[in-house]
């Protein structure tokens, strides 16, 4: 039985698999197709909708039939929630994962960082990969409860959903007329206009508070928290986050104004990546300023999160070219110990190759189940997407030299949101 650590892979045999979470929680599974979103509300398999094609939820335990599911589906997202409506995942024990094949054998378990204020965890996701079905384990965390997290995945939420927050529980009102100044704004520049997220408000207005009772801005305030720790603590997970921290603008036209007048802020309100958005302002303190926090997101996703590992790999494989070198392959065993580590980072608050506990780069390859001989390793934080890391290395020397060694030939990428910084990445080479 194989023991995952987030990120981890898993090829499964063929036919049915079970998964069961023991313990006072519910699971429930979202089955997609490649673009990571449900065809239909059929697609959500939950203690009131305990069946679809393929997938089928009995006891307790969720019974999942790669040939059974419906035509396009390439994966199934397992979810747990409390099974007593309304309590905090964080007062509960650790939720464990265990899977097992059709003849009842353990293939593996799965017992992620404990949950804080989360409601709900994307546990792990079953997806296909040419004809083959592999398990992902992932325990990223939602805050909305099921009713969020359905939405986020395409399903058309209505009033007899399970227990949680309403429908609008992740939208969010916007008094100060601030959503059609912005997506104007970005319309110009060609880009999608954002949704509000409450999420998002939620995190964005404890940050403005904070400030605005210190007296100054920054990305992190005197009680030691950063305003990417807020995000993830409001339960809104992110594969990409910007922010606006200002003080000064009286009026949401004057905020949006501020961010158009310069290149960079600019080009964060423009940026097509973002599809959430968060805004609050504080007019409180000691220096009677108003303070200003506006934060732009993309959700977590399972694809986006690989979408944006494969976007490193194919930018770290043009610079390769250019050199004249061989392109890397991904490797499901480095690109296991590299989300373990971006995780771990985030998770112990540390930024280094040599982990709180000791593990090297080429311990955590072999932990994963590596058996190359040759182990180097490129970390980063802060960066905001897959252009941005890549540059950050190829013009660090030693970085650099990791990308172009011509020994390597395989590599995985990891990348986690939280703590100081707001990002983590990981590239993990072999040879």
């Amino acid at each position: 039985m194989s023991e995952l650590v987030p990120g981890g892979n898993l090829a499964l045999p063929g036919g049915a698999v079970t998964v069961r979470v023991p313990g006072p929680f519910d699971v429930s599974a979202l089955v997609t197709d490649d673009g990571g979103k449900v065809r239909d509300d059929g697609d959500f398999v939950f203690y009131n909708q305990p069946a679809a094609p393929g997938a089928a939820l009995r006891g307790g335990t969720l019974t999942v039939d790669p040939p059974g599911l419906r035509p396009g589906a390439t994966r199934v997202t397992v979810v747990v929630s409390p099974a007593e409506p309304g309590t905090p995942l964080g007062h509960l024990p650790s939720p464990t994962l265990h899977v097992a094949d059709a003849c009842g054998r353990p293939l593996a378990r799965f017992t992620p960082p404990r949950p804080r204020q989360e409601a709900v965890l994307l546990l792990a996701e079953l997806y296909r990969r040419g004809d083959r079905w592999k398990l992902r384990a992932l325990g990223q965390g939602y805050a909305d409860g099921l009713a969020g997290l359905a939405r986020d995945f395409g399903v058309d939420v209505v009033d007899d959903t399970p227990p949680g927050p309403p429908p609008s529980a992740c939208a969010a009102p916007d008094p100060d007329g601030f959503l059609p100044l912005v997506n104007s704004a970005r319309a110009t520049a060609g880009s999608p206009p954002l949704s509000l997220d409450a999420r998002l408000m939620t995190a964005a207005r404890q940050h403005a508070a904070a400030m605005a009772a210190a007296g100054r801005l920054g990305v992190e305030t005197r009680d030691g928290v950063s305003v990417y720790q807020r995000v993830i603590d409001s339960g809104f997970a992110y594969l990409t986050l910007g922010e606006h921290l200002v003080s000064g603008p009286r009026s949401a036209a004057e905020f949006v104004a501020y961010c158009l007048r310069t290149d960079g802020p600019r080009r964060t309100l423009h940026d097509p990546a973002f599809t959430r958005a968060g805004l609050a302002r504080v007019h409180d303190g000691p220096s009677g300023d108003t303070f200003w926090t506006a934060l732009w997101a993309r959700p977590f996703t399972p694809d986006g999160l690989a979408g944006t590992a494969a976007a490193v790999i194919d930018l770290t494989n043009r610079e390769r070219a250019r050199a004249g070198l061989r392109p890397l392959a991904a490797d499901p065993l480095l690109t296991t110990a590299a989300q373990a580590h971006s995780a771990d980072m985030v998770a112990r608050a540390f930024y280094a190759h040599t982990a709180p506990d000791g593990s090297r780069p080429w311990d955590r390859a072999a932990a994963a189940g590596s058996t190359l001989r040759s182990i180097g390793e490129n970390i980063a934080c802060g960066q905001r997407s897959p252009a941005e890391v890549v540059e950050g290395w190829m013009n660090s020397p030693g970085h650099r030299a990791n990308i172009l060694k011509p020994g390597f030939t395989r590599i995985g990428i990891g990348l986690s949101g939280g703590g100081r910084a707001g990002m983590y990445w990981t590239q993990l080479f072999g040879g």
